[in-house]
């Protein structure tokens, strides 16, 4: 299904997200909490990390941090059902393993091999060839990057599509319920928000909220792994009512409320961050146990992921009615973007290292570097007709 056959909007969407993933990785590098292990770079927050710090980036990257990969997954549902009600549970599956898991493999052995070489060199300081694939595939467990999303994506697929039986039935009264809150969106949000906070706060209490696991490049975020499948599954319910029916239509009170979803979702960040301080110190005090404290965090954190990834799906549903050249090549070619970028960013940023500037602009230089280089190649290699079946 070519782009011009869908819903632009979604497309349009899809590619910001992108961008923000390349912008995301552009800046770990100059976070003030950043820092660097040479025994294993891999347990670094980033493969590269500058001296230059700023405390704007910790505000970028957690703000993205916080949504943008659950709204990513949100996407990626919303023409499952279609898509299986078309092809058929196998030819669906056997789709979905060329789209995702061939460009996966791909990423993490090719591309991920090509982009932690400089990470090697700064743990090493040396050049080896050799030493460095060896190091790669055992030391550093091979490091999967941001293709980890690609075999999760293909799990929840698998998943969903060999139980479709189970999910039928839920997902049409789902939809029915959720297509008769089209005027209802303080209740629309008030669901949201319980599924976002019931598939994200226990698991963050059972595992800590960074951790990951896996085997090999089959690694995956243990706390937020739930929180991810309830959104590919909300995705699913949103698709199976259409794009330009239900709540994505545009007369729903839902869509039509977009200012107030950007407000809410900017100050809803805004008091997170304003909570750290008092919670952090009145946790000290005694004043409120560490689960109290991180119950009441986190149940913030929750809205600020409930009201962004709203705001996002409203301003583009509200914005965009027709193609636009530029936004569709971003959308065309996103998928390559993300695959690729993740190389220009390493290199670009180990360049960097030495050089007098401020941490904004080795953040703009590496996002400016990382992707138009990812995008310029993704529009070239795509000419390929065998390419451009897998991305």
């Amino acid at each position: 299904m070519t782009i011009t056959s869908r819903s632009p909007w979604i497309d349009y969407l899809r590619g910001f997200i992108t961008l923000l993933v390349v912008a995301h990785h552009s800046s770990l590098a100059y976070t003030t909490f950043a820092y660097f292990n040479r025994s294993a770079y891999i347990s670094s927050t980033h493969p590269i990390v500058d001296r230059v710090r700023w405390k704007g980036m910790d505000y970028f990257e957690d703000f993205n941090d916080i949504f943008f990969m659950s709204l990513m997954f949100l996407i990626a549902g919303i023409f499952v059902w279609s898509s299986l009600q078309k092809k058929g549970t196998k030819l669906f599956l056997k789709d979905r393993f060329y789209r995702l898991m061939v460009p996966f493999f791909t990423g993490v052995t090719l591309l991920m091999l090509i982009a932690h070489y400089p990470a090697y060199h700064l743990t090493h300081g040396n050049w080896s060839l050799r030493n460095y694939i060896i190091d790669f595939f055992t030391i550093e467990s091979w490091p999967v990057g941001p293709p980890w999303f690609l075999w999760v994506l293909f799990s929840f697929n698998l998943i969903f599509s060999v139980s479709l039986p189970f999910w039928t039935v839920l997902i049409k009264k789902a939809g029915q319920k959720i297509k008769d809150l089209n005027d209802k969106p303080i209740i629309t949000l008030l669901i949201w928000y319980l599924l976002t906070w019931i598939s994200y706060v226990p698991f963050m209490f059972w595992f800590s909220p960074g951790s990951w696991t896996g085997t090999g490049p089959f690694d995956f975020q243990t706390s937020r792994i739930l929180l991810y499948f309830s959104y590919f599954l909300l995705g699913t319910v949103l698709g199976s009512l259409g794009t330009d029916l239900g709540v994505f239509s545009s007369k729903s009170v839902w869509i039509r409320k977009w200012p107030l979803w950007i407000s809410a979702c900017i100050l809803t960040y805004v008091l997170l961050k304003m909570t750290e301080s008092p919670l952090t110190k009145w946790h000290e005090q005694k004043v409120l146990s560490r689960t109290t404290a991180t119950l009441i965090y986190r149940s913030i954190w929750v809205l600020s992921c409930s009201l962004s990834s709203i705001a996002l799906i409203s301003l583009f549903k509200q914005t965009f009615h027709r193609t636009n050249r530029y936004w569709q090549s971003l959308a065309d070619n996103a998928y390559g973007i993300y695959l690729i970028h993740y190389v220009f960013v390493i290199w670009c940023q180990f360049l960097l290292l030495e050089l007098e500037l401020s941490a904004l602009w080795k953040f703009i230089l590496t996002f400016l570097v990382s992707i138009t280089a990812s995008w310029g190649i993704t529009v070239l290699i795509r000419k390929q007709k065998i390419i451009k079946r897998y991305l």
